[in-house]
């Protein structure tokens, strides 16, 4: 299944910083949306910043990868993106993931 191209670019980073092959990367960063309520395929970079900054470093940690900072840096880069996916605040998805009042 295609993802979005943020889907897509997160994946690759990943792949490219830790230890992750190609599948355990897609798959980690699917985990991570499914938790935030969203889709690989029709994630925006606006949504995949904040699964990054909130829920991603859970996921990596877990792993037993060090992010030491990745997840931030690619929050601030995945921004730069084309945006791609649904227009959805990241304030209504943090509200999703429980954050929110």
């Amino acid at each position: 299944m295609a993802g979005s191209v943020s889907f897509d670019w997160v994946c690759e980073q990943l792949e490219q910083a830790t230890s992750l092959d190609r599948l355990e990367a897609r798959g980690t960063v699917r985990l991570a949306l499914k938790q935030a309520g969203l889709e690989a395929k029709s994630v925006s970079a606006g949504e995949m910043k904040v699964v990054l900054e909130k829920v991603l470093p859970g996921e990596l940690t877990s792993r037993g990868i060090d992010e030491a900072g990745l997840c931030s840096r690619l929050a601030g880069a995945v921004m730069e993106l084309e945006d791609d996916g649904p227009v959805e605040s990241p304030e209504a998805v943090f509200k999703r993931l429980g954050g929110g009042s």
